[in-house]
């Protein structure tokens, strides 16, 4: 599916326990739901998605916001919806509490 193969540890839970722990694990059927975690070095999961299996993952945005927790940890600096590497961030502050989008300046539609 990937030329060259892919640059993460695959692994197969075919009893289900690591599915039963992030409750995606169907007993019924035997079989996972379609879910993604993103889990920080310190094992913190940071972000879930659980899919219909119907519904197919968008690799692209998984990478993104795996790019977006990973600069938050090293700069401690927000990212809007849809950011990029290079894309302008936001420090937090309880002065942009609400504030962000001026902050971001969004471009609204005409």
């Amino acid at each position: 599916m990937v030329n060259g193969g892919i640059p993460y540890p695959m692994l197969a839970d075919q009893n289900g326990l690591i599915g039963k722990l992030y409750d995606v694990y169907d007993a019924e059927t035997g079989k996972h739901r379609r879910a993604t975690f993103i889990i920080d070095p310190e094992g913190i999961v940071q972000s879930g998605e659980v899919l219909n299996g119907a519904v197919g993952r968008n690799a692209d945005e998984i990478l993104r916001q795996i790019k977006a927790y990973q600069h938050y940890l090293l700069t401690k600096e927000g990212t809007p919806c849809g950011w990029e590497v290079g894309d302008p961030t936001v420090k937090p502050s309880m002065a942009l509490a609400g504030e962000v989008w001026k902050e971001w300046q969004p471009e609204l539609p005409h």
